[in-house]
């Protein structure tokens, strides 16, 4: 009976080892199975996903074999393993090793959205809503609705976020993009604020950046934005206006057709610097750093008027005799290219604001009270 019982025993023993010899045989070759994918592909693993349902998910798709192995795999050496929302790259000769790998280390599939500097909250909404690889909630939303989702309810969102190459991985909201960006600007806005120049004439932070936005609309020469901002900071002080024309392109909304007539610069909307004195009431642009910075630490100077030379420069004057002259010789006997700022950056939808700076047409008068045209 002994014999007999070791004997079993040794058979028992014997076919144990067998049965995990080939169970550790049978999840290594599942493993190192190649995945069936003939080219680059992406797979997107939706929010709440399981590994097993993603298992066989896969082996429905033919992308792999055995699910039932490897959800016995993933049970009992990666169990508590979190699975990453998101989209994962399949290429071909990838093991389904390679891709417990990718799913360990969250190594989800990234895409970019730009804000540009000087684009307008509305421009913002059509490139986000543009976005395929974004989820979409705000559409049909107000402007108004939008800031109140984002959870800055009563905030007018006008140069509220800062322009910047955000990724983000699919499936990422609209709101969660665009509360980046607001937060990234009020980052930023502190840091500046907080080594700002003294004796400047802002009550707080917003009016800063109310002046940095005029500073992002008429100028993309990262060399002149402290003297734009001197001017408009000295005319303050001065109590004179800031007769600065994309308040006045901002004041007309979507009447704006590329020209700036008489009429327009004598229209009091609640933005036109020709009829107001001090600032806007909001920002009119989004700004990056580089106007902030310039609206808080203005270039010291004396100079009050700017004219454009035509090649996206200006020419900045102290007094009006000069900066009469300056207009004569840039505005009035424009050449054919001629251009108040640089060549604008490619922007979404129909429409969009024009480049910053852009002069009033010829139907406006040659020596209108604005700073680049007085």
């Amino acid at each position: 009976m002994r014999r007999k019982f070791l004997l079993l025993l040794e058979m028992g023993l014997i076919l144990a080892g067998l049965v995990l010899g080939w169970s550790a045989w049978k999840i290594n070759s599942v493993l190192e199975q190649p995945l069936q994918v003939a080219q680059e592909r992406l797979i997107d693993v939706p929010s709440g996903t399981t590994p097993n349902r993603m298992f066989y998910r896969m082996q429905r798709e033919g992308l792999l074999d055995d699910a039932v192995w490897l959800r016995l795999y993933w049970r009992f050496n990666m169990a508590g393993t979190a699975l990453h929302t998101g989209e994962y790259r399949l290429t071909p000769g990838m093991t389904v090793g390679q891709l417990f790998d990718a799913w360990q280390r969250g190594d989800v599939v990234q895409y970019n959205i730009t804000l540009v500097e000087g684009w307008t909250f509305r421009q913002v909404r059509a490139a986000v809503a543009k976005h395929e690889k974004l989820r979409h909630t705000l559409e049909g939303l107000s402007d108004a609705e939008v800031m109140d989702k984002l959870g800055h309810a009563g905030v007018f969102p006008e140069g509220r976020f800062f322009p910047d190459t955000y990724r983000f991985v699919r499936g990422m909201s609209d709101v969660e993009l665009l509360q980046q960006a607001y937060m990234r600007l009020d980052e930023v806005l502190a840091k500046e604020w907080a080594e700002r120049s003294s004796g400047l004439p802002y009550r707080d932070p917003y009016q800063a950046l109310i002046m940095a936005s005029l500073v992002e609309k008429e100028t993309g020469i990262p060399q002149e934005r402290g003297q734009i901002a001197g001017v408009f900071v000295r005319r303050l002080r001065l109590g004179m206006m800031l007769q600065t024309d994309p308040t006045v392109i901002y004041g007309m909304g979507e009447r704006y057709n590329g020209k700036i007539t008489r009429a327009d610069l004598r229209e009091p909307t609640p933005y036109n610097t020709y009829t107001m004195t001090g600032l806007p009431p909001t920002p009119i642009a989004m700004v990056g750093r580089e106007a902030i910075h310039a609206a808080l630490n203005p270039s010291d100077g004396s100079s009050l008027y700017f004219v454009a030379r035509g090649d996206g420069s200006h020419v900045f004057s102290d007094d009006l005799d000069d900066h009469n002259s300056a207009v004569r010789e840039f505005q009035l006997k424009r050449r054919a290219d001629y251009r108040s700022s640089p060549a604008p950056q490619a922007q979404p939808g129909a429409g969009e604001a024009p480049a910053p700076g852009a002069a009033p047409d010829e139907s406006a008068p040659a020596d209108a009270p604005a700073p680049e045209q007085q």
